[in-house]
């Protein structure tokens, strides 16, 4: 008997997904069958629910036969509290995402570690050489040790920048130093030239980067925002470069997307905007991290990065 999947996502999602997958579950030798619809006829047939949060599906109440819900988004905060959502969750990590991760994180950091802006940018004929400091004199910590901080961190250990790794419980990451807690996010911030955020939002990672903790930065520190948006205070933010406390603020993501046409970060001189495209969801690899999710749960064997609902992540 065929596996039944039911594709909530949009129709553009659709069709780039829909050859994939059926090529990633016949790989597997999976006997699944895809279908995208709002609402399918039957939704207690439903084996599996390949969700996008873009997509119109508020309600997994009737899903009663669903095995797990398969997040196409790395982000999960847009549907872990769904109070009908009561089944297994699994969230988003495939290799193409965690590639295209630390290629712009590591392309960010190095613009601002060499200070390119500072001749790409130039208005002027003016001959005024800089060298700046070499890697291992610039301190890098990364918030957020997940698979991405982890894969963005020791890709820039491995360039010798000195890097800090901070999240809320301890862990333990070849080439950084691992810092955890509250004590331990204000000596990560103290030593950061260069920081990057790529904690999940949750409610106590919201705003987690306030006046207070922007005040904690190394004067002239840069912050890269790939992760969350509300993970910033904005008007923090804007008060600290305004100030001249931070040389800079790149940015990928906001609390609003697309980031109205009307927010001061797009005239700041010091902000960088980049939109949402830090990484993306590859569709080929995805499918097969999908279809090895589908495989798992037939066989009785746990699903991949499957959500924990009480840390929302």
């Amino acid at each position: 008997m065929s596996v039944r999947v039911l594709f909530s996502a949009p129709k553009s999602d659709w069709e780039d997904y829909r050859e994939v997958l059926a090529a990633a579950v016949a790989d597997l030798a999976v006997n699944a069958t895809f279908e995208h619809a709002v609402f399918p006829d039957n939704p207690e047939a439903v084996d599996y629910i390949v969700y996008a949060p873009s997509s119109r599906l508020s309600d997994f109440g009737p899903f009663t036969g669903a095995k797990a819900v398969l997040n196409l988004w790395a982000g999960v905060e847009n549907v872990v509290t769904n109070p009908t959502l009561t089944q297994p969750l699994a969230r988003m990590v495939d290799p193409g995402l965690t590639e295209g991760m630390v290629e712009w994180c590591v392309a960010h950091v190095m613009r601002h570690h060499l200070m390119t802006d500072r001749d790409v940018c130039r208005s002027n004929a003016a001959w005024e050489p800089f060298v700046p400091p070499l890697a291992r004199d610039r301190p890098v910590t990364i918030l957020g040790l997940g698979a991405l901080g982890r894969a963005v961190g020791q890709a820039l250990a491995a360039l010798n920048f000195p890097v800090t790794g901070w999240s809320r419980s301890e862990k333990s990451v070849d080439g950084m130093t691992c810092l955890a807690g509250e004590t331990g996010l204000r000596q990560a911030l103290a030593t950061a030239e260069i920081l990057v955020l790529l904690l999940p939002l949750t409610p106590e990672t919201e705003d987690l980067l306030d006046a207070d903790r922007l005040a904690l930065l190394p004067k002239g520190a840069v912050v890269i925002n790939p992760g969350r948006g509300p993970l910033i205070d904005d008007g923090a933010l804007i008060a600290a470069l305004d100030k001249g406390d931070l040389a800079h603020a790149t940015l990928d993501v906001f609390r609003t997307e697309p980031l109205p046409e009307s927010h001061p970060f797009w005239t700041h001189l010091k902000v960088t905007v980049t939109p949402h495209i830090a990484s993306a969801t590859r569709p080929e690899s995805a499918a097969r991290v999908i279809a090895e999710n589908i495989r798992r749960g037939e066989a009785g064997e746990p699903l991949l990065h499957l959500v924990d609902r009480k840390k929302g992540y």
